[in-house]
C-alpha cells in the first residue's frame, strides 16, 4: 500500500525525526510537512491524496485541536485518520472528542508509530 503522510508539527526537529522514522516504513511513499494547522489545511486542499495525518497539539496560529475541529467539520475528510502526537496525556479526551482517531505519546517510538500506521491504513 502506498501511503501519503502529512506531518503537522511546529518543531523542525520533531518533523525531521518523524520523517526519518517514516522513511523506514515500506508502506510510506510520500511525506509532506506542515508547520501549523493553517498550513496543514492549505496542503490538504491542494493534495486530496493524503492518507494519514500525524498531528501535534501545541502549535502557533492554528493548534491541533482547532485543526481537528475545522478538518472534521468537512465530511470530505471523514476517511482520513488523524493520529495525535503529544507529550500531554491530559489532552487525550479532548483530541478524541474533536475527531482524532488515535494518540501517541512523545517521544515517538518506531514500533508504536508503525503499529498505528498499520492499524489505520
Amino acid at each position: 500500500m502506498a501511503l501519503k503522510v502529512l506531518i503537522v508539527d511546529d518543531d523542525f526537529i520533531n518533523r525531521k525525526l518523524l520523517q526519518t522514522l517514516l522513511k523506514k516504513n515500506p508502506d510510506v511513499t510520500d511525506i509532506l510537512e506542515a508547520e501549523n494547522g493553517s498550513d496543514a489545511l492549505d496542503k490538504l486542499k491542494k493534495d486530496p491524496d493524503i492518507n494519514l495525518i500525524l498531528l501535534d497539539i501545541m502549535m502557533p496560529i492554528v493548534d491541533g485541536i482547532e485543526f481537528l475541529k475545522i478538518f472534521r467539520s468537512d465530511m470530505v475528510n471523514a476517511h482520513i485518520p488523524v493520529i495525535v502526537l503529544s507529550t500531554d496525556d491530559t489532552r487525550k479526551t479532548e483530541v478524541f472528542d474533536n475527531g482524532a482517531n488515535d494518540f501517541l505519546r512523545k517521544p515517538i517510538k518506531e514500533d508504536d508509530l508503525f503499529g498505528k500506521i498499520e492499524q489505520w491504513s
